[in-house]
């Protein structure tokens, strides 16, 4: 039997979403839960003691792993469990943690997300314009489809309907993401006007957008995409 285009040869959504064995996994120092590390966030602390995100994972030294949302997390650090917890983990007491650091960690996670977009559209893997999204969907080539947060119902709905067509879908309801981010923000990051729908036609491309995707997401507390952004119910 033939297997429709970018489909997977099995459908099997809770498989996709599995870690692989050799995923790496991290403890969170709240929770105590271990969980995929691309789902977490990854906090360092400087010379002074000043306790800050580490969104692209490179900063040297010892690192403490968060998993909780950020409503969870700014309740940890209202209640002082926060600071025990990170003093634990970086083995010292004198740490200096600021008022809105559940903001800077969105913040950071936000802007990875729209470096990584930006970086996409430079080499030629973003895709843009709902004509030519639409043409490039019902051909079958689209891997990743996301919308803007504030992209109109009627909009979204085209699209997903294109994209399904090229799927071979039908019927399957399966929808593009929504970003939890609107057009002006995705316009003045990509340097374009009115950016509403973007989409990935590049398997790896979009592998790579939707790591930055999914701890963004899990931060913020929605439910996580399905591991290739495929199937999934917009936020």
């Amino acid at each position: 039997m033939r297997t429709p285009p970018n489909e997977r040869l099995t459908s099997d959504i809770a498989e996709a979403r599995r870690p692989r064995k050799t995923e790496p996994e991290r403890r969170c120092i709240l929770s105590g839960e271990t969980a995929p590390r691309d789902t977490l966030v990854r906090l360092v602390a400087s010379p002074a003691g000043l306790v800050l995100p580490d969104a692209q994972e490179k900063a040297p030294g010892r690192g403490a792993w968060i998993g909780v949302s950020r409503d969870e997390l700014a309740d940890a650090q209202a209640k002082g469990r926060l600071k025990g917890a990170l003093s634990r983990a970086f083995k010292t007491s004198d740490l200096e943690l600021a008022e809105n650091l559940p903001e800077l960690i969105e913040n950071a996670l936000t802007r990875v997300l729209l470096d990584r977009l930006g970086l996409e559209m430079r080499v030629g893997s973003l895709i843009l314009g709902t004509q030519r999204i639409a043409e490039t969907a019902r051909g079958g080539a689209v891997a990743l489809l996301l919308h803007a947060r504030d992209a109109s119902e009627d909009g979204c709905k085209k699209l997903d309907q294109a994209w399904r067509v090229g799927r071979q879908s039908e019927g399957s309801g399966e929808r593009g993401l929504e970003l939890p981010l609107d057009r002006d923000a995705l316009s003045v990051a990509l340097g374009r006007d009115n950016v509403v729908h973007l989409a990935l036609a590049d398997e790896a491309a979009a592998a790579r957008v939707m790591k930055a995707l999914a701890r963004l997401t899990h931060y913020l507390g929605h439910d996580l995409p399905a591991a290739d952004g495929r199937v999934s119910a917009r936020a």
